[in-house]
């Protein structure tokens, strides 16, 4: 794969223009009609919303906890469940993107090559914000655990808000690049996967 350009995920506010050239041709609003969109594209697009949906379900429990609004019990439970699936469903997909999907993908148009690389040093970015929000998460749920004090949990809850919205951003960018670099490469050249 080619040099992945220097476009960090933390300060990239989208694809550099030479790397939109498919979706320019093909853009967003066309891809479901398209002749080429199948159940593999769809299932994968569902994967980014459902990402998206569990990273707005754990901010707004977080939000909800630290305005007095939830329990913290409860809270406790749901970030632990909610937390949990999604940091297990992002490495499992990016694994088998950085497996599978990319390397297949990158050959079939040397426009956009680097943009595989760049997904790819993207995965390798966000391999640390999930690491730190896992230990923010377990460090919530151990203070709920612990008699550390209506403080202590709420300064742990505070902390995971920060980790959130952040990573919030973080992804979202993410598979917005991700989805306008291989959606439209799988529907131009439709390879088999």
């Amino acid at each position: 794969m080619n040099t992945a350009p220097d476009l960090p995920l933390e300060t990239r506010s989208g694809l550099p223009e030479p790397l939109r050239v498919l979706v320019r041709e093909l853009p967003r609003e066309g891809w479901e009609s398209h002749g080429n969109f199948d159940q593999l594209t769809r299932f994968w697009l569902d994967r980014h919303l459902m990402f998206r949906d569990l990273l707005a379900k754990l901010r707004g429990g977080s939000e909800a906890f630290l305005d007095g609004r939830l329990e913290a019990r409860r809270h406790g439970r749901e970030t632990g469940r909610y937390a949990g699936f999604l940091l297990n469903e992002l490495h499992g997909h990016h694994q088998i993107e950085d497996v599978h999907y990319f390397p297949k993908l990158a050959g079939l148009d040397p426009r956009i090559e680097a943009g595989f690389a760049l997904l790819d040093a993207d995965h390798h970015a966000l391999d640390g914000h999930i690491h730190a929000l896992a230990g923010t998460t377990n460090a919530l749920l151990s203070a709920l655990d612990k008699p550390a004090g209506e403080d202590a949990v709420r300064d742990a809850a505070g902390t995971m808000h920060e980790h959130l919205t952040a990573f919030e951003g973080f992804i979202d960018r993410h598979l917005t690049d991700e989805e306008e670099l291989v959606v439209p490469t799988l529907l131009k050249f439709a390879p088999k996967l």
